[in-house]
């Protein structure tokens, strides 16, 4: 039985143009295509991909999702908004302990509804499977719910036909792995975030399971600084300039990492960064929340 993904969005989310952020760059023509602005939970790339672990999740009758991330997790976020839209219960697994004072996607998190767990020291994949719920991947991530950015890359190719190159961070993998699939591995650049120790063997393993050839996998590694919760300077240089240009606001760990990346190695041609949303982990960010 054919498992179809469950609407939680608009689409198709816009593509607009980034005239002075591309003279800066010296990029010939650069647009944004906004998944920041796919509509649910405040938006973001994972909401793609929850379509379709969302529907898993129903096919198997599950009446709680459960899934894991850092604290300021954008999927866990939309997890929790995603399962509040479709009526179920949600269980976050969350690395650490409890903060004094929560911030950015946290306040979020409570209000969805979401029972959060603190996972301390333990794994986040042991505590998640001693949960009551139906697990959804770290990131949403999974060769089913790469299809989310198959989706979106063929929704660019209407957009910009004579597309170049599409820019984009990347996290646990499925998004990137999602455009390669149907657009190559030669117009896409991902931006790796830190998030997973070794993006491209993922990238790879799931481009294998989705039966698509990997192919050379872009991968700027240079942006990761000292790790996945840091603040770089370059990463800070690229937050200012896309708000001081086009009045586009990212986040420091995710499209911040992918403009930097952007901005070291522009691709010539028609460019397209992709917004993958998480502006409020910017407010949860210990650089800019003063925690």
């Amino acid at each position: 039985m054919t498992i179809r993904p469950i609407p939680l969005a608009t689409w198709p989310t816009p593509l607009e143009p980034a005239p002075r952020l591309a003279q800066e760059l010296g990029i010939e023509q650069l647009w944004i295509k906004r998944d920041d602005l796919s509509g649910l939970g405040g938006g973001g790339n994972k909401v793609r991909k929850l379509q379709y672990t969302c529907a898993q999740a129903v096919e198997a009758g599950a009446n709680r999702i459960v899934t894991t991330g850092a604290p300021q997790s954008n999927h866990a976020r939309l997890t929790a908004a995603a399962a509040a839209r479709i009526g179920l219960d949600c269980t976050l697994v969350l690395t650490g302990n409890a903060p004094e004072t929560p911030r950015g996607n946290l306040l979020l998190d409570d209000l969805a509804g979401a029972r959060i767990v603190w996972a301390g020291d333990q794994p986040l994949d042991q505590v998640a499977a001693q949960q009551e719920g139906y697990v959804i991947p770290f990131g949403g991530t999974s060769a089913f719910s790469a299809q989310g950015y198959v989706d979106c890359a063929q929704e660019i190719l209407h957009q910009l036909p004579d597309l170049d190159a599409v820019v984009v961070a990347v996290g646990s993998g499925g998004t990137m792995a999602g455009l390669v699939a149907h657009l190559g591995s030669t117009r896409v650049y991902g931006v790796d975030t830190g998030a997973v120790p070794d993006p491209v063997s993922i990238i790879s393993g799931l481009l294998d399971q989705m039966g698509t050839p990997t192919g050379n996998l872009r991968i700027d590694r240079e942006q990761v600084g000292a790790g996945y919760a840091t603040l770089t300077d370059s990463v800070r240089a690229a937050l200012k300039l896309a708000a001081r240009t086009e009045g586009l606001f990212l986040d420091p760990t995710y499209t911040g990492r992918a403009m930097a990346g952007l901005c070291a190695n522009p691709p010539r041609g028609n460019v397209v960064f992709l917004h993958t949303g998480g502006l409020p982990g910017l407010f949860g960010h210990p650089a800019f929340s003063g925690s």
